[in-house]
């Protein structure tokens, strides 16, 4: 009897304190949810060197659509640099929600360790390119070196700023872009390479991405030319705007596709695989294709081209397909370890 009436003695404070405690996990679970909510989901655009300006812009337009849908509050950070260091910061570790690339391959690498899967650019329209863009030469004010085509880059005298083709997406562009207008204007392999050897005995120095290469022409006046991206061409105009450079874009070049994608293993951790994927979705829409024209991307949308008539030039755009074969052709080829690239750099 004793036995029993000490077991119901302590019983009710037994399971009175599980009550308390049950009760006090599930206050605190829900404050850390609310806490969760206010604090609102964070992502992380990891992204080339010359898009900060229109992601710095378009963030906060998609933050105010995704709020006004949701109700749910949305931050994005940025991470900008060569367009491969940063895919292999990624795949490195660097947990990236989104990434906003220049070429297809950067993103390609991130299925290699299964971070998304290989057919990542099957998920959104026009293979994941929500825009394009193609490579322009900046110049001196006035255009005393006269430049206007790609021949009148490897003239004797003219200094060229390329970014390194090894770790910019930027100088991968720049360097087929020159490759394939010798081919597409009837030229061999041959005399491509020969093309490529003297316009890179013309580059004084390889900076590692596009933004690099710009504070080296425009912050340090080294090179008659830069070759880069042209939304980034325009916003070195729009900028500097004593002894302002000119934009040449030549009659022809390479079609710079923008790929983009949402890194699966990083957003099933993060939980943010909703608000990920609607964030490259706005890209898409006409706000965020107006926002692409704004600066100098070329957008997708006919009703967002019309708004900007005189903002894109005519011009012969060809493809890495039809010059190289393919991206994974050319990145064998031209950009390996041991390829065209290295062995025309190290003659030089």
């Amino acid at each position: 009897m004793t036995s029993t009436f000490t077991l119901a003695k302590y019983a009710y404070p037994v399971f009175a304190w599980r009550r308390a405690v049950s009760r006090l996990l599930v206050s605190v679970a829900l404050g850390g949810a609310v806490a969760g909510q206010a604090a609102g989901v964070k992502l992380l655009n990891v992204s080339y060197d010359v898009t900060r300006e229109f992601y710095q812009e378009l963030n906060p337009a998609f933050a105010a659509d995704w709020k006004a849908k949701t109700g749910d509050e949305v931050t994005i950070s940025q991470s900008h640099g060569g367009s491969s260091k940063q895919a292999q910061s990624v795949a490195g570790g660097l947990e990236a929600d989104v990434v906003t690339m220049n070429q297809p391959t950067d993103i390609d690498l991130l299925a290699t360790v299964r971070l998304l899967p290989a057919n990542w650019a099957a998920r959104l329209p026009n293979h994941s390119v929500p825009y394009t863009s193609t490579i322009a030469f900046v110049v001196r004010k006035g255009n005393p070196k006269h430049i206007k085509t790609w021949d009148d880059l490897i003239q004797p005298g003219v200094s060229v700023v390329i970014p390194n083709p090894k770790t910019s997406g930027n100088g991968r562009y720049s360097y087929l872009a020159a490759w394939g207008h010798v081919k597409k204007t009837g030229g061999t392999n041959r005399q491509a390479q020969d093309f490529i050897g003297k316009l890179f005995a013309n580059v004084p120095v390889l900076d590692t991405g596009g933004r690099g290469a710009t504070t080296t022409f425009a912050d340090h006046g080294i090179g008659d030319v830069l070759l880069t991206f042209e939304n980034e061409a325009a916003q070195i105009r729009n900028t500097f705007s004593d002894d302002a450079p000119e934009v040449v874009v030549p009659p022809d070049s390479i079609l710079a596709e923008n790929p983009v994608a949402w890194v699966d293993r990083n957003v099933e951790r993060h939980h943010t695989e909703a608000s990920a994927r609607a964030y490259l979705e706005f890209l898409y829409s006409e706000a965020g294709q107006e926002l692409a024209a704004k600066y100098y991307f070329r957008p997708k949308s006919a009703a967002a081209l019309a708004k900007y008539p005189d903002r894109f030039p005519a011009v012969s755009l060809f493809t890495v397909d039809e010059v190289a074969g393919g991206w994974k052709q050319a990145q064998a080829v031209h950009f390996a370890d041991g390829g065209i690239f290295d062995r025309i750099y190290q003659k030089n």
